[in-house]
């Protein structure tokens, strides 16, 4: 999940809620923390400060009188605060504190004034002031006051605020939750739509289109991708019109040669029967007629073929048949017999059509004969995989990703033979019309290997 849009986009979200509700919480506590503490010192040191101007005598020498001592002490006491007062030798405390709880530092800066200094005492948080008492001459008395307020009522009260800002952050991490779920539901929701309308068309469903909502930039994207799948659409329809049309067009044609290919070649072959009564050279010209319009007539029925199974006409007449003897009379009506050698089990019957299977082994052993050197090997098993063999030079590597593509020549120099181009071709197209596949490879010990696998 966080690896997804939906998981990036809710930690983002809840990520910026906390980081923004932690800033404001802490920033706002800090500030009402020093205001309440603020206002508590002013009160102390205020109420200090006058006490002592109307409470002292200016004229106090030392030693001082306890009851005068006491007199201070008592002017200064509060529910909430303590009193230690001290001329150097006596020391008259109101409460729980002495003059040893009075911090070292605030004791000697009590002389040039009055000063304050927060500390906790037994778990309990104080404000200390400490002063020398001045005369009304500005002069220094032998007189040390220090006062221990208690800050526990602020200390609550911070403690509730901090509390409430604990719960109010609690909150805002609830409700961060909620609408980050409901962000992510209303952002992805459109981007779901897309994926689906994207993985129709990528499996050939070119009237898929996205529901365009609203005006933001996904609505945009929305838009886009219909205008690209309208424009794809169309292309695809032009350019499977004009497919149609080159296979119509070619079949049209194939069919139309036919008979006079027919005729040519019965003519044909009346003249290269009499070939030998005729000059040598009107003999072999009548020779090489004949061979070019066979193969010519070889080729407009491969094309033929071509042509049906692109346009998915062909169809399979299965039978369970002997496979050897399939093989081996493949080999034998066209005069192979004695350079094709079969290894394949006597018993084996397998459920195919034999015409087209006749038609895929036929190719594949010309092949071999035509590129290769006898003796032709084809080897079968159970399960109905064929390995038709050679003992050639083998495919070169650059070559082997194209030997079944349509008039693919390996040596583009290479004089047209008697092939047509189109026998692997065909080949691999009857065993697709089977639901198997041929492979093409080298054996280790030189030689091409084509191997045909057909599911049982």
């Amino acid at each position: 999940m966080i690896s997804g849009l939906r998981g990036r986009l809710f930690i983002a979200f809840v990520a910026a809620c906390l980081t923004s509700t932690a800033l404001v919480a802490g920033i706002g506590y800090v500030l009402v923390r020093r205001a309440i503490l603020q206002r508590a010192q002013d009160a102390v040191l205020i109420d200090t400060r006058e006490t002592l101007a109307h409470t002292v005598p200016g004229d106090l020498t030392a030693p001082v009188p306890e009851r005068t001592l006491r007199d201070v002490a008592t002017a200064l006491v509060r529910p909430d605060r303590y009193v230690v007062v001290t001329d150097g030798t006596a020391v008259v405390a109101t409460g729980q504190f002495g003059l040893r709880d009075v911090p070292a530092g605030l004791t000697s800066r009590a002389a040039q004034g009055l000063y304050f200094q927060r500390v906790v005492i037994h778990g309990t948080p104080w404000l200390v002031t400490a002063t020398r008492v001045q005369g009304r001459d500005g002069g220094p008395l032998p007189l040390t006051v220090a006062v221990f307020a208690s800050l526990a009522k602020e200390n609550a009260d911070l403690n509730r605020i901090q509390s409430a800002l604990t719960r109010a952050g609690a909150l805002t991490v609830v409700l961060a939750v909620v609408l980050a779920a409901l962000l992510g539901r209303s952002v992805l929701r459109p981007l779901r739509r897309l994926a689906r309308a994207a993985r129709s068309l990528g499996k050939g469903q070119l009237t898929a289109r996205v529901d365009v909502r609203g005006r933001d930039e996904l609505a945009d994207v929305a838009r886009i991708f219909n205008e690209s799948a309208a424009s794809l659409e169309y292309t695809v329809g032009e350019l499977r019109h004009l497919e149609a049309t080159a296979r119509r067009f070619a079949a049209d044609v194939s069919h139309e040669l036919r008979t006079p290919i027919a005729a040519m070649t019965a003519v044909t072959d009346l003249l290269e029967e009499d070939a030998a009564r005729l000059p040598a050279d009107t003999g072999t010209a009548a020779r090489l007629v004949a061979e070019q319009t066979r193969r010519l007539g070889a080729l407009v029925e491969d094309l033929l073929e071509i042509s049906r199974m692109d346009a998915g006409t062909a169809d399979l007449t299965l039978d369970d048949v002997p496979l050897a003897a399939l093989v081996r009379e493949c080999v034998t009506t066209r005069g192979w017999a004695d350079q094709v050698v079969i290894e394949i089990p006597p018993g084996l019957r397998v459920r195919l059509d034999a015409r087209r299977f006749d038609v895929i082994i036929a190719n594949l052993v010309a092949n071999a004969l035509r590129h290769g050197d006898p003796p032709v090997r084809v080897v079968g098993r159970a399960g109905l995989e064929v390995r038709v063999i050679d003992n050639g030079p083998g495919i070169p590597d650059d070559v082997l990703p194209h030997v079944f593509d349509r008039f693919f020549k390996a040596d583009p120099a290479r004089p047209a033979g008697k092939g047509t181009g189109l026998g692997l071709s065909i080949a691999q197209a009857n065993a697709a019309l089977h639901g198997g596949r041929i492979e093409a490879g080298n054996a280790p010990g030189g030689g091409a290997v084509f191997t045909v696998r057909i599911p049982a």
